[in-house]
């Protein structure tokens, strides 16, 4: 361009337009390269994520419908239940054998590892058993419809999560929110404080990873709002894994005055390190190395003076 320009080839005007050509070559070219780059770095991540969606789904999963009951009489039996995980030879659980009925809550307590956790993930089919069986109504669970199975439980885990959500759609787990039924959710949960710090009600979203108006919420709270997702389901079987973990004493003890009456003829089932939420069970089970060990009302394992009574 400059040798054109000194031999009066091309037009001084001709210089700059040339000039800031190239110029932009030169940068869509650097475009290029960095977008071929980001392009070649996401297609490998890409690689392992279609390489999991194409995973086969070895879960076994029946086609029996889950009895409609107007009773809502439903019983789970464990029966000779054991599980290991893949990769190993110890065993979680070992010939668990447990009975659950509608209207009994149950406490599940004991040190750590000792298989509670993995008891009521194996209950809601998250795993299935590696010997044994679990019977619902007398039939294997793995026989039923796997998403009505699923309906049959509200289940509260200790690692849950808060998703960014308007208020009423966290609570319903959907889209679709049923307006009186979500508000008496939150009410049942104590969260009828939060509520009122909610400037568009249940649209309001929650955190601040899509709006800037969206609320936080703190530890106990989202527990508490866990709870109320749980109380909105209002399905037969209700299963809380450490539900008070982020409470303080008092907002404990009025948690577990809420889920007394919340369960009515519902059946619940706790797992907690805090043995006050086992004084008002019908039933504990103490677990240790996979096996009950302990079962028995508060105050008959207090008399009986073993392991639960020395860790109560």
């Amino acid at each position: 361009i400059a040798i054109c320009a000194y031999v009066g080839e091309i037009a001084a005007g001709s210089v700059v337009r040339y000039a800031g050509a190239i110029q932009q070559l030169i940068q869509a070219l650097t475009d290029l390269m960095s977008a071929w780059t980001r392009l070649h770095r996401n297609r490998a991540v890409m690689e392992e994520y279609l390489a999991y969606l194409d995973l086969k789904d070895v879960k076994k999963k029946g086609t029996i419908p889950v009895e409609k009951r107007r009773d809502g009489k439903f019983l789970i039996e464990f029966r000779n239940v054991s599980f290991r995980y893949p990769g190993t030879e110890k065993y979680v659980l070992k010939g668990m054998n447990v009975t659950l009925e509608i209207g009994e809550r149950m406490a599940l307590v004991g040190p750590n590892g000792s298989g509670k956790t993995t008891f009521i993930k194996l209950l809601c089919r998250l795993y299935d058993p590696t010997e044994g069986s679990i019977l619902l109504n007398g039939v294997d669970i793995r026989k039923y419809d796997y998403q009505e199975y699923m309906q049959l439980f509200s289940v509260v885990f200790q690692d849950f999560q808060i998703f960014p959500f308007a208020l009423g759609e966290y609570v319903a787990g959907s889209g679709q929110v049923e307006r009186e039924r979500a508000m008496d959710a939150i009410r049942r949960g104590g969260l009828e404080e939060l509520l009122g710090k909610m400037p568009e009600g249940l649209n309001t979203m929650l955190n601040r990873d899509f709006s800037d108006q969206g609320v936080e919420i703190s530890g106990g709270e989202a527990q508490k709002l866990a709870m109320a997702r749980a109380i909105y389901k209002n399905a037969p079987f209700v299963i809380l894994d450490e539900p008070t973990a982020a409470l303080d004493a008092i907002a404990e003890s009025e948690m577990y005055k809420m889920v007394n009456n919340l369960v009515e003829d519902h059946t619940a089932l706790f797992i907690s390190h805090r043995l006050s939420s086992t004084q008002f069970c019908d039933r504990i089970l103490f677990l240790e190395h996979g096996m009950i060990v302990e079962d028995g009302t508060h105050e008959e394992l207090m008399k009986r003076k073993g392991k639960y009574a020395r860790m109560f």
